[in-house]
Formats: C-alpha cells, structure tokens, sequence
C-alpha cells in the first residue's frame, strides 16, 4: 500500500520549528513525522523569509500567455504540415518529370 503525502498548515510547519527550536530536533521530527531534509527546508524557508515564505509557491500562469502558447503550437503543427505535403508534392513533380523524359526518350 502506498504512503500518502501529509501536507502541512503554515500554523502546523511554523509550530514545529519552534518546538524544534525549544525541545530539539530529533524529538520534535519523532512527534510530527516529517523527514528531516523536509524540516531542514521548513527552515531555510523561515529563516529567509519568515512565516509568509513558508505558504505553497504556486506558479500562476498567465491566462492570456497561456492562449498565445497554445496558439502558437498550433499554428507551428500547420506550418509542420504544410511544409511535409509541399514536400510530398515536390517529390511526386520530379518524379513524374522523369517518367516522362523516359517515355519522350524511348
């Protein structure tokens, strides 16, 4: 059975710092259970930015890019497209170019 992700409040992370701080680490990590790279990260965060860094970092994406983007891959599949027939049709031409100098030559 697979082990589900325990996602921690801000309240929850900033709780156990300063239990970590006040009773020691290793205790604190035993009580709560987070790994200890997660708290070392927890942290880091803290320590950089204070609580407010210790809030999930979304990337928000920009709706209107998002429209160019998509618009973008679609227009680069047309030309994609375009660019194999013209080559198809381009090898079909010679193709048929030299059919018939062999027949105008027999």
């Amino acid at each position: 059975m697979a082990k589900q992700r325990r996602k921690f409040s801000v309240e929850q992370k900033l709780q156990i710092i300063r239990e970590a701080d006040q009773q020691g680490v290793t205790p604190t990590l035993r009580k709560y259970n987070p790994s200890h790279s997660v708290f070392l990260w927890w942290k880091h965060q803290f320590d950089q930015g204070g609580p407010a860094s210790l809030r999930p970092q979304y990337c928000k994406v920009d709706p209107e890019l998002k429209a160019l983007q998509d618009e973008n891959a679609r227009l680069k599949k047309i030309i994609g497209n375009q660019a194999l027939e013209l080559e198809f049709k381009t090898g079909l031409l010679k193709k048929n170019e030299a059919y018939k100098r062999r027949r105008k030559g027999s």
